[in-house]
């Protein structure tokens, strides 16, 4: 939810320079089931433009009305909203509306913390019904820095508290310049992923051709920049090229990201990996084990378009530890 909330923050200084105030919507609490779960935020302006969205889209109409007394008065409310009967989503919703007004000092760090990809926290506090109350309001905690999202408000001990960590946005490294990275580039930003993609020098691409992506390295394999490869990154080699694959492999030797994905029958990855662990035998099992290829889901995708669905599917999975599966078959919850 971190890609969102960058969303609703730029959107938010864009509306601050043209003199348009913002209410911050959050969803609190839940009682039953839903199309989005607590935490899910959206931002109104005053002009009635809407930025994110906490439902599927029938929620939103009503949560403008009721932010229509919050711009007015400048006080928060807790609104709900029963989908049992209007939804058929089984389950009450309850959302913080507040007004948003973060100081600079709260901006600069926000955007810091995401430079420097550190987790955060949001402590929002609410009552479980429909009021008005001065003290409804949410707060970021930045490392050692507690602060709110408007001027005058302090947390109060006696209301319902919701708690939430962000962790860093996901990041996806693609290897590769030809149609099938554009595609996946460009799908992968649609997720929410910041997308960073590698070309060498000779292949005279910038960030430009790569809808989506929101830095680019122009580099050989040997002195690929690997110093931010997490555990919150995936790879994906798609050079087309036996070699260069090998090359920026032997470059990810000593990292281990959540998923390493590659191209190409079943047959070109064993004799990748083979000319890999001869020419590096110290591999680490940590380092195989997160190899996928070919990579992606086995749905049948045959275009550019499709092989991206199938691969940005199978990393979500390796991501969020689930096992594929048609839901229709699941007895469980969908989410946990």
């Amino acid at each position: 939810m971190t890609h969102e909330l960058k969303i609703i923050i730029s959107a938010f200084e864009k509306a601050k320079y043209k003199g348009l105030s913002s209410v911050l919507v959050t969803v609190v609490a839940l009682d039953g089931s839903s199309y989005r779960k607590p935490g899910v935020r959206m931002l109104i302006l005053e002009n009635g433009q809407t930025i994110g969205a906490v439902s599927g889209g029938c929620v939103e109409k009503e949560i403008a009305k009721q932010a229509d007394s919050v711009f007015s008065s400048g006080m928060a409310k807790v609104m709900s909203y029963d989908g049992r009967y209007r939804l058929g989503c089984e389950g009450i919703i309850y959302l913080l509306i507040e007004p948003f007004n973060p100081t600079p000092d709260f901006l600069a760090t926000f955007w810091d913390t995401i430079a420097q990809r550190n987790s955060f926290s949001i402590t929002s506090y609410f009552e479980l019904n429909a009021a008005e109350n001065p003290k409804f309001g949410s707060f970021f905690t930045f490392l050692d820095k507690k602060m709110s999202v408007a001027e005058h408000l302090s947390a109060s001990n006696d209301l319902q508290i919701f708690h939430q960590q962000m962790e860093p946005c996901f990041r996806l490294l693609i290897i590769g310049a030809e149609h099938d990275a554009v595609q996946l580039c460009s799908y992968a930003a649609l997720t929410g992923w910041e997308v960073t993609v590698c070309t060498i020098p000779t292949e005279e691409k910038t960030v430009d051709d790569f809808p989506g992506a929101e830095r680019m390295q122009v580099t050989t394999p040997e002195a690929l920049d690997v110093s931010e490869i997490d555990n919150q990154t995936a790879i994906v080699l798609m050079t087309h090229s036996f070699a260069k694959d090998v090359g920026y492999l032997l470059a990810l030797k000593h990292t281990i990201p959540a998923y390493i994905g590659f191209l190409g029958p079943v047959s070109r990855r064993e004799k990748l990996l083979n000319e890999f662990i001869e020419q590096f035998p110290e591999v680490s099992e940590a380092f195989l084990e997160n190899i996928h290829g070919p990579a992606g889901l086995d749905i049948g995708a045959q275009t550019p378009q499709e092989i991206a669905v199938a691969i940005i599917a199978e990393i979500l999975a390796v991501q969020r530890k689930r096992t594929p599966k048609f839901l229709k078959d699941s007895t469980s919850k969908i989410h946990n």
